[in-house]
């Protein structure tokens, strides 16, 4: 009971953050600091991720230049994240930031020439990493934040996924579905979650009255279930792959960042593009 109680309390603090920093702007009545209020949620997420992710990976041998992945990530997020505000400075200067962007890539592997690394590529592939898995991923909540309502409901299907996934595999689960990275997850609780997951977005999508479509809403509720699941597996890959249960206790009962926002790092852009093949 006392276990219950601390990931129901680990987990309202961490839906208060999430959905307050989605609706700072409109409470704020400014756009502009919701989008630098939710980036900084962002920001602090990708951090924590990439220590996470860092720290799995030096489990197995790895040396990524930690300094240079953490600014690497955290330019990243800011330039996609606030991409429309750095185009009001100008084209010119938002081509310019984005091919220092990009330029800084070989130079990180040529950074390896001045480390004493037996695997110099693996080492720069892992530093280069976080950028394009984690903070690509959380600066889409930005964009989708144009779509409030959807990107709040991307949420509740997600966190729908999860619970129904759990409660389907314990009452109903007897085939593994990738035993090798994740004993407990099985094919009838991952098609239980998917199938409740697609009809929340059916039957409650509408009601947010975001002007998505109601078959939108299935794809969008396909996408969470399907595409998250995918997202848990690769990071149950990366732990199983050093023996480790959490990628890190952030949050007492539910793990770290990783272990929160791994459906989400899948989710979120692709969810962002279906959403701009539907507007546009």
């Amino acid at each position: 009971m006392k276990n219950f109680w601390i990931r129901t309390a680990s987990a309202t603090v961490y839906a208060v953050l999430f959905l307050g920093s989605i609706y700072s702007g409109r409470l704020l009545g400014s756009p502009l600091w919701g989008d630098i209020i939710l980036t900084t949620f962002a920001l602090f997420v990708t951090l924590g991720c990439t220590h996470e992710f860092y720290k799995l990976v030096g489990m197995q041998g790895a040396t990524p230049s930690r300094a240079v992945g953490y600014v690497f990530a955290t330019v990243m997020l800011v330039f996609w994240s606030l991409s429309d505000i750095v185009m009001g400075v100008g084209y010119q200067m938002y081509y310019y930031l984005k091919f220092l962007a990009y330029i800084s890539i070989p130079l990180v592997v040529a950074l390896q020439l001045w480390k004493h690394s037996k695997q110099p590529f693996a080492d720069a592939a892992y530093t280069l990493l976080p950028a394009a898995y984690i903070a690509f991923a959380l600066s889409q909540m930005v964009y989708l934040n144009t779509y409030p309502k959807a990107l709040v409901m991307c949420l509740i299907m997600v966190w729908t996924n999860d619970c129904f996934a759990y409660m389907g595999g314990s009452l109903f689960g007897k085939h593994k579905m990738w035993p090798r990275h994740s004993p407990g997850k099985t094919w009838e609780g991952t098609a239980i979650g998917v199938v409740f997951a697609v009809l929340v977005g059916i039957f409650v999508g509408p009601l947010f009255n975001a002007g998505i479509q109601r078959f939108d809403w299935a794809i969008l509720g396909l996408i969470c279930g399907v595409v998250g699941t995918l997202g848990d597996l690769a990071e149950s890959m990366l732990k199983r792959s050093v023996g480790v249960k959490d990628s890190g206790n952030i949050m007492p009962g539910h793990g770290g960042f990783l272990d929160r926002f791994d459906s989400l790092l899948f989710i979120l852009p692709v969810v962002s593009a279906y959403l701009l093949c539907i507007v546009y």
